[in-house]
């Protein structure tokens, strides 16, 4: 096994600032009727409508087994769309409807807070380098090791 002492492990770190930005998030959200990751799909959305579960769930950093009950609960509220594809019949394109728009527009005041909050603790040389670094940590965890 190879050792490594937990001080030089990023891992924890970098969970952990998820975890304090997803509660973060959470508690924004409270009272808009959105889940977090409601909110992301809807956000997701806004820039691409027309895309599938499929392609929403890449976007979205999200299974399309979890974005398939997202989409379930957003469908049902009215706040999205899904119909068939014009040319893929198996395919369904998904859009914001008005009421899911504007209820994106309440929750994203509130979800906005939280990133300003973050990006002001920091300059915008730091955000940049923090994108780099975070980039290069993505990289080296999927880099073929043979593990």
């Amino acid at each position: 096994m190879e050792e490594m002492p937990a001080g030089e492990r990023l891992g924890f770190d970098i969970k952990r600032a998820e975890q304090v930005l997803m509660s973060a998030k959470s508690a924004a959200l409270r009272g808009t009727g959105l889940s977090v990751a409601q909110y992301a799909a809807l956000f997701a959305l806004q820039d691409s409508p027309g895309i599938s579960g499929a392609a929403l769930a890449r976007a979205c950093l999200v299974t399309p087994q979890a974005m398939a009950a997202v989409l379930k609960t957003l469908t049902a509220e009215g706040l999205v769309e899904r119909v068939p594809h014009p040319w893929h019949q198996h395919v369904l394109q998904t859009r914001i409807t008005d009421t899911g728009a504007e209820r994106l527009r309440v929750a994203d005041r509130r979800a906005v807070r939280i990133e300003r909050r973050m990006a002001d603790a920091l300059t915008p040389e730091e955000r940049d380098t923090l994108r780099a670094l975070l980039g290069r940590c993505a990289e080296a965890v999927n880099a073929d090791d043979g593990v």
